[in-house]
């Protein structure tokens, strides 16, 4: 599986998470029985696995190759968009986690923003998602030197492995397939 491969994949994993946080959300809605520090869960899932494993590699790979490699337009939809989008994200997932604590302090009216951070963050990652996949990783795929996909095919097996070794992978997927049985199945 090369680099932009893995990517798409994992994007595959981040959308299932989308789906429990939607469902999650809609128990909220509905005042239904829930178990907050789930979200607990889903944040740290959304900043080590999405944000911190894979947009790790885009940012300080892909991202970083585009940009010197393919200039301005480059320039403009790595830097303008996807690192900005990349930043909404987090402030969303920040706002989120906040959310919940007041929740949990016994502010219930936070849930209203648990739900709007929660599907704010949602909607982003999906439309962002698209994006890459369709457009960004193709652009880079497409123009990049062969002599910078080699490398970035070494860089990401490196990071891979360093990932395996500390088994990011395997618990993050794990987390994602235990949420999904909760509040999916």
């Amino acid at each position: 599986m090369t680099c932009i491969e893995l990517m798409v994949d994992e994007h595959k994993k981040v959308i299932r998470m989308l789906a429990v946080i939607r469902r999650l959300c809609g128990r909220v809605l509905n005042n239904e029985a829930v178990d907050y520090g789930d979200f607990f869960v889903i944040v740290d899932f959304i900043r080590n696995y999405t944000d911190k494993h894979h947009h790790g590699k885009e940012e300080a790979m892909l991202f970083a190759r585009m940009m010197e490699e393919l200039g301005p337009t480059a320039e403009k939809i790595i830097r303008h968009g996807m690192l900005v989008e990349h930043e909404f994200g987090r402030l969303y997932v920040k706002e989120l986690e906040d959310a919940v604590r007041r929740v949990l302090e016994g502010d219930m009216d936070a849930r209203l923003d648990v739900i709007a951070n929660a599907t704010s963050y949602t909607h982003l990652l999906a439309r962002h998602i698209d994006k890459e996949d369709n457009v960004i990783y193709k652009y880079g795929q497409n123009n990049l030197s062969k002599e910078t996909m080699d490398r970035l095919e070494r860089e990401c097996d490196a990071f891979e492995q360093t990932a395996a070794e500390s088994k990011t992978q395997d618990k993050y997927l794990n987390i994602l397939k235990e949420l999904e049985a909760k509040y999916i199945a």
